[in-house]
């Protein structure tokens, strides 16, 4: 009965522990232990199974911004053995239907702030209930309440068998074009990442991270939130990523661990209070989702703080590599070596094995990797051929075994039969004072083919001239490697988990000169 009821056990190991600070409902951190938490999911398991009917193998989807109440959904479906669904809030209306009808959930919760987009899902084919987190902010009167469960008792519900393959969560990926698909994270896939993250990263019982991370991507999952359950630690839960609150969490909450994607770190170093904030206390301050520039590390080692980039991606748990703190410095933008139960290795093409330095297609293979996609046998026929998962990710291994991640197999530019790989022009044009962000997409040439161009966002109030920083990068990049033109712009666009969108910007500023 414990391979989903993470909660019944933690609250008989540490029922008096702190496992969430709520920051989302005051502007004082709320704690609840872990026998407290224990209560409220077996109360919103029993709204689900009660009220709403739902058994082992149903869907729950929930469209809401991060919220203690999210966390009791998710593990209340692990103690049903329902499948978590959890909704990208940033797609657009048309986008969350046809996910929806991709999964047919048995009940769909909506949170006050999306009330609007709800309503429009009412008669979408497979969405028989809809339930309101805040009672005040309805997508139509006769919906349910998620209140309803103060009602009910906070005993366990009936326990269900489960296998370790049964999905928990139905986890969308990041994709730019058409319907995203659904990777299936089993109970085996989420409490190995634990595993694996926990023994690998170090991650312990008084450890405290900041949850602000959106809960429908899987680094807001499982980065640190399954793992800290795992562990018995706690997370403090915010609704989403503020510069203050998170300068004010690190001064006056005893934070220890710090997950985000690049563009949270560069908004942190470009705030007043980064020259005088306090990360003595932090253990581990780690970036993920996309590639990192240097500069960003850079600052941070200053500062006495040993940042790394790590590497996963939602079908692998995520979390696949750690680099030693004594690497950090030594091996700036590796990400080190796979975890403790984690294979992984480096193919060309042909499908041979890569040598040193030699980069290829990143494949993984362990038990938290995800059982495939929902409702798509042939995609993930493909994407777990041969027994490895096939990442679409580039990345080499040095001389010394640490593994780096080059790139998207997809983003590699050629250019007169040479490869460029953006991350390493987006890293070197990142470095340059003025340059807040910056993405190199490929455009067509009638000589080369193919050839870079740089789409940047200069510092505000920074004075920066296209030359001077193709100037500034002949200085540190082959020739070949050096973009042929920069476009100047206000913000880069980006996808639903955060990342810079690349798609979009071939689109509007992809057509040759």
């Amino acid at each position: 009965m414990y391979i989903g009821d993470w909660l019944a056990r933690r609250a008989h190991l540490s029922p008096h522990k702190v496992a969430l600070h709520d920051a989302v409902t005051s502007n004082a951190l709320q704690p609840i232990t872990y026998a407290e938490w224990n209560r409220a999911a077996n109360r919103t398991a029993q709204l689900l199974r009660e009220r709403f009917r739902v058994r082992p193998g149903d869907r729950v989807a929930v469209l809401a911004l991060n919220c203690v109440e999210y966390l009791d959904i998710w593990f209340a479906c692990g103690k049903l053995g329902a499948i978590l669904q959890n909704l990208n809030w940033r797609l657009t209306v048309a986008e969350l239907r046809a996910l929806v009808e991709d999964a047919a959930p048995q009940v769909l919760i909506y949170g006050p702030e999306f009330a609007e987009q709800a309503a429009a899902l009412l008669e979408t084919p497979g969405v028989p209930h809809l339930v309101a987190l805040d009672g005040t902010a309805r997508a139509h009167p006769a919906d349910a309440l998620f209140a309803e469960r103060a009602e009910l008792p906070d005993t366990p519900p009936p326990p269900v068998e489960l296998s370790w393959d049964d999905p928990w969560v139905i986890c969308y990926t990041g994709g730019s074009t058409g319907l995203p698909k659904g990777a299936l994270l089993t109970h085996r896939a989420i409490t190995w990442n634990a595993i694996n993250t926990n023994t690998s990263w170090g991650l312990a019982s008084d450890d405290i991270a900041i949850l602000n991370a959106p809960l429908f991507h899987t680094g807001g999952l499982n980065v640190f939130t399954a793992p800290l359950v795992h562990t018995g630690g706690t997370s403090i839960v915010c609704r989403g990523f503020d510069c203050d609150q998170v300068y004010d969490l690190f001064d006056h909450a005893g934070v220890t661990l710090f997950f985000g994607v690049p563009s949270m770190f560069i908004a942190l170093q470009q705030h007043p209070r980064w020259e005088h904030a306090d990360f003595a206390r932090l253990k581990l301050v780690i970036s993920g989702g996309a590639p990192c520039p240097l500069p960003v590390f850079e600052r941070f080692w200053a500062r006495g703080v040993d940042f790394k980039t790590g590497y996963g991606l939602t079908e692998a748990g995520p979390n696949t590599f750690w680099l030693p703190a004594e690497d950090v410095r030594r091996k700036p933008g590796a990400v080190g070596f796979p975890l403790m139960h984690v294979d992984v290795k480096v193919v060309a093409p042909d499908g041979d094995e890569c040598g040193p330095e030699q980069p290829g297609e990143l494949l993984i293979r362990g038990p938290h990797v995800c059982a495939g996609y929902w409702n798509r046998p042939a995609d993930t026929a493909q994407a777990l051929a041969g027994g490895w998962l096939h990442t679409g990710d580039l990345a080499r291994r040095d001389a010394e075994g640490y593994y780096w991640i080059v790139g998207r197999l997809k983003d590699v530019i050629i250019s007169g039969g040479e490869n460029i790989y953006p991350a390493e022009v987006e890293s070197v044009l990142a470095a340059h004072p003025a340059v807040a962000e910056a993405a190199l997409i490929g455009v067509p040439d009638a000589r080369w083919g193919e050839v870079g161009r740089a789409i940047v966002v200069p510092h505000a109030g920074a004075a920066l001239d296209a030359n001077e920083l193709l100037c500034f990068c002949r200085e540190r990049l082959a020739r070949y490697k050096i973009p042929k033109s920069v476009v100047l712009v206000a913000t880069l666009p980006r996808t639903g988990a955060g990342k810079i969108d690349k798609l979009e910007l071939s689109r509007l500023y992809g057509a040759p000169e």
